[in-house]
């Protein structure tokens, strides 16, 4: 599969079967973000890996509206980024996000990006500060996004060359 035909499949997948992701699939995800390129190749940024149910379960609180979503997966990866090595953390972080999501989809494995930077729980504490208490990572280490994993209920037609907004692209000025 070519990279264009890689992003045009790729789509992000809410609702997810009970079967199992397979170890050597969610390894590879990991691999992708490890894999991805930061500012000055400073890696400012560190994951964990969730598959435990019941903290999938606690989990799914730390977002008003959308965080449901995390009760039905069967992993979870949370991207933080350390604010004392780096002023890049939001975007080393992104780039992390985009290279396992992008993998996910790739091994059939259904994923959605859940943002956390920003962004607020259900009980009205910050999604950051809901997850730290959860998770326990210190204070230095900011949320940048939860990758949700799981294998797809269903799989949406994938995107087309001929649907992209071509209309967004200014050539030598705006």
């Amino acid at each position: 599969m070519d990279f264009i035909t890689m992003l045009e499949n790729r789509r992000s997948i809410r609702k997810y079967t009970d079967e199992a992701i397979p170890e050597e699939k969610l390894q590879k995800i990991v691999q992708a973000g490890l894999l991805s390129f930061a500012g000055k190749g400073l890696n400012p940024w560190e994951m964990i890996v969730v598959r435990d149910k019941d903290m999938l379960k606690k989990m799914s609180g730390c977002r008003v509206g959308c965080g449901t979503m995390l009760d039905g997966a069967d992993a979870a990866i949370v991207v933080l980024g350390d604010s004392d090595k780096s002023d890049t953390i939001v975007e080393d972080c992104s780039i992390v996000m985009a290279y396992m999501h992008l993998m996910a989809d790739t091994e059939g494995v259904g994923s959605c990006w859940l943002q956390g930077r920003l962004r607020f729980a259900e009980d009205g504490s910050s999604t950051e500060d809901y997850l730290r208490n959860l998770l326990h990572y210190p204070e230095h280490m900011k949320l940048e996004a939860v990758l949700v994993l799981g294998m797809p209920a269903q799989h949406p037609q994938p995107h087309t060359l001929e649907d992209l907004q071509y209309d967004k692209v200014h050539k030598e000025v705006y």
